[in-house]
């Protein structure tokens, strides 16, 4: 284990052992508890995955973490008493990265995930038809690879079904979208439109645009696209919360949000009506040049760092960077060709001094840099401007973050725990990605592409989370996919790149402590110890034991944020 990552577990140690030595004793004579939860089985996640019988609550936070006996000693006559019957408890969880707006927001378009060709035209033509004059048609989610043949789809595809309505569908990763001719009319874009930096326009064999663009080329029809209202977006931010809470989601990373969705929500938790606790990174969002992208950062960092908001539910103290697409859009960018594309390597969007001159911004002015990175030349990049700033300004407690760390190489892999860089990543995308991923880098870069074990062998922690709505939200079946590297149908059978996988208490911590590690909220919450959040859920069955192939099916029970029950099933 090298010096760095081995400070970075001394620390998560240090704090965890501060908790584990009060957790277990009985509170001051005359303490009452608001709400006791008893009779369960209890997984605390603290350092030593201990496993207890009940939990005290008072003020939302946790005064007693041990046995049935001595949490009886917090009852009093107002006490909530509560009979977990038996059933597992573990703390709430936290999706590592997601996009909360966007979570809510295509629940107003067409749902294209991963859904056949043609039922998603079929949904385009019905929404067309019913489009109002200057609507767009808009959806998200569909994927190339599940459809036979497996080829990028065309702008007269759409136009067949919807030809006076303009159309935009995102691609599943959020880096490749699919128009039509109308909405590339009303975007200017012609065969004489340049690809720009970072962004490819796919043409025909005349060069005409077939209607599919990635990365920075999308930024020609994001433009044109009526925004949203304010009231849409609040009903959005709502619904986010719904599906959270569904899954016994607690607290989630939002990979990016600009100033007005940080603005409205803050008027949702000044209101009370949002309940998750939300760690956003701040971002220009669409895909802005690298001169917007630096004077809108400016803006973030001269307003500071913002922790504790409401109660611990909002924190604004870190900054996302989006240096590359997406492997299944070949906009990923690599060191070396695609194999199934050759002379192409992707799309990188930042220079190294542009980058540099961000993070150098971001780290003086106190924030967290969280950079979005999937190829392996995008991975040495920010693993290099990362090194430099912390050498010329170094701190011990930075916690920059890489946001996907998909592909790497053996040298770069190793450099995350040197450099105490953590690589948030979400184990799902691996058996989403299984269907092309070998295909795109070949059989030797696959060695250190979602390499899970390699990473975690090195001492550093993965904070693991979905990236929906890239993907399904459902944390099961990405908890189910690091512990097997198996996707929901059960394939491959014996899993893929075994090797990979996680323990189960690796994939539970990385859905709950090291997620909270990673947003320096550990001594707030992520387990179940005394002065911690009273977050947690109560699931039907458990985790730890339960076969492996049943992961997948856990439900929840009841989700609880602050000693509050926010979900219960029906």
């Amino acid at each position: 284990m090298s010096v760095r990552s081995g400070r970075i577990l001394l620390v998560l140690s240090l704090c965890f052992g501060v908790l584990v030595s009060t957790a277990f004793g009985a509170g001051a004579d005359g303490v009452t508890a608001d709400s006791v939860w008893k009779n369960g089985k209890i997984y605390t996640v603290d350092k030593k995955f201990s496993v207890i019988q009940a939990i005290a609550v008072k003020g939302g936070k946790i005064i007693y973490a041990g046995s049935d006996a001595d949490a009886d000693k917090f009852v009093g006559k107002e006490t909530s008493v509560n009979d977990l019957g038996g059933k597992t408890v573990i703390p709430g969880l936290n999706d590592a990265h997601i996009h909360y707006l966007s979570l809510g927001t295509t629940k107003l378009q067409v749902n294209a995930h991963w859904r056949p060709k043609e039922e998603i035209l079929n949904e385009v033509k019905a929404a067309a038809a019913k489009a109002r004059p200057g609507e767009w048609v808009l959806g998200r989610g569909w994927n190339q690879e599940v459809w036979d043949p497996a080829e990028f789809p065309t702008k007269e595809e759409l136009d067949a079904v919807a030809p006076d309505v303009p159309v935009s569908l995102v691609r599943t990763c959020g880096h490749m979208t699919w128009t039509n001719s109308k909405a590339l009319e009303l975007a200017g874009v012609t065969k004489d439109t340049q690809d720009p930096t970072g962004g490819e326009f796919l043409r025909d064999k005349n060069g005409e645009p077939i209607g599919v663009m990635t990365d920075q080329a999308q930024e020609y029809i994001n433009k044109v696209i009526p925004p949203i209202t304010s009231a849409q977006e609040r009903d959005a931010l709502i619904e986010a919360q719904k599906e959270l809470v569904r899954f016994g989601i607690t607290s989630a990373s939002d990979a990016g949000s600009n100033q007005l969705t940080i603005d409205i929500l803050k008027e949702l938790y000044a209101k009370d009506t949002l309940k998750v606790r939300l760690d956003i990174m701040a971002r220009v969002t669409g895909r802005p040049s690298p001169e917007e992208l630096l004077l809108g950062a400016e803006e973030f960092f001269a307003r500071g760092i913002q922790t504790g908001l409401f109660d611990d539910r909002l924190q604004i103290r870190s900054y996302k960077i989006s240096l590359d697409g997406s492997l299944g859009a070949r906009s990923a960018w690599m060191l070396n060709e695609y194999s199934d594309r050759p002379g192409h390597r992707g799309n990188g969007k930042l220079s190294d001094e542009e980058l540099y001159q961000l993070v150098l911004a971001g780290h003086k002015a106190g924030f967290q840099l969280n950079s979005h990175a999937i190829g392996d030349a995008a991975n040495r990049q920010v693993l290099d401007v990362y090194q430099r700033v912390l050498k010329e300004y170094p701190n011990f407690n930075h916690r920059f973050r890489v946001e996907h760390a998909q592909i790497l190489t053996a040298e770069d892999l190793l450099r995350f725990a040197e450099l105490g860089v953590l690589p948030s990543m979400q184990t799902v995308h691996a058996t989403s990605d299984m269907n092309m991923a070998e295909e795109r880098v070949g059989p030797k870069r696959i060695k250190f592409a979602y390499a899970w074990r390699k990473l975690l062998n090195t001492g550093t922690v993965i904070p693991n989370g979905t990236d929906a709505p890239v993907e399904l939200l459902d944390p099961w079946i990405n908890l189910m996919a690091a512990v097997t590297r198996r996707n929901s149908s059960l394939e491959p059978e014996k899993g893929w790149y075994p090797e990979e996988k996680m323990t189960r208490e690796e994939a539970l911590r990385s859905y709950t402590i090291w997620p909270a590690y990673a947003s320096f909220e550990e001594t707030k919450k992520g387990s179940l110890e005394n002065g911690k959040a009273a977050d947690f859920i109560v699931i039907d069955r458990d985790f730890m034991n339960c076969p492996e192939n049943e992961i997948k099916d856990i439900k929840v029970i009841k989700t609880v944020i602050a000693g509050e029950t926010v979900y219960e099933m029906k």
